[in-house]
């Protein structure tokens, strides 16, 4: 694994209080459940990378991949019926980018915006989660990807009984939110600015075709909105529901 390498400029290319640099937890004695072998080859892993020491270490963040700068997102939005401001990735830590995916671990440990959480995921919802979002993959319904999940030793409480602890690699073309731009609105200092920086990185990675419109921005909300409609609806389709 030592040729792969991960891109992480986001950092340079966003004001730094979308982020925080931290550090993983790694879970105690962990075990491989699952590979997704078809997008870890199409990311350049190998099949021998895939049941390797080195692949279960990078999952639960032991063993780094050169150019991975660990990282918790900063968003805001709704949780359990109330507003919060900060609410961020309370129990994932993105590494980076590899050809058009960005990665990321759920489950590996507390952040700046955990808050009372463990910043732990436990094997059954993870194991849910793995299977759901390759489902809807497979239905063409745009998600997030899983490429690995693992468990372990890990004890982790969840509604007063204890649970394996687990940690879900996941994939995403982008990990930016409507929550983003909620932070950066809701959040006065340089209110104006932060929007615009973290607008003008949504164009560049991902409506690249807006970027020398007089109306960038009024183009980038319709188109937004427009493929939000369709997500849901494809959604509602399929019986699913966030």
């Amino acid at each position: 694994m030592e040729q792969l390498k991960l891109d992480s400029s986001i950092l340079d290319k966003l004001h730094s209080s979308f982020y925080s640099k931290e550090n993983t937890k790694p879970l105690i004695n962990p075990k491989l459940v699952s590979v997704n072998e078809d997008l870890a080859l199409t990311l350049g892993f190998s099949k021998e990378n895939l049941y390797s020491k080195t692949f279960l270490e990078f999952i639960n963040g032991q063993y780094f991949l050169n150019g991975s700068v660990p990282y918790a997102s900063a968003y805001s939005g709704h949780q359990f019926g109330y507003f919060v401001p900060n609410l961020g990735d309370g129990r994932a830590l993105n590494l980076g980018k590899i050809k058009t995916y960005y990665l990321q671990l759920k489950g590996s440990g507390t952040t700046p915006y955990s808050r009372h959480g463990d910043g732990r995921a436990v094997l059954r919802s993870s194991i849910r989660e793995f299977l759901v979002s390759e489902a809807m993959f497979g239905l063409n319904i745009p998600t997030t990807r899983a490429l690995a999940l693992i468990t372990s030793d890990t004890k982790v409480m969840r509604e007063y009984e204890q649970e394996q602890g687990a940690i879900v690699l996941r994939a995403s073309t982008s990990w930016i939110r409507f929550g983003s731009f909620e932070f950066a609105y809701t959040h006065k200092e340089d209110k104006k600015a932060k929007l615009c920086n973290l607008a003008d990185y949504v164009i560049d990675t991902s409506y690249p075709e807006f970027k020398n419109s007089t109306n960038k921005y009024e183009e980038l909300y319709f188109a937004i909105v427009d493929r939000t409609i369709e997500l849901l609806a494809l959604w509602q389709s399929v019986g699913f529901m966030h």
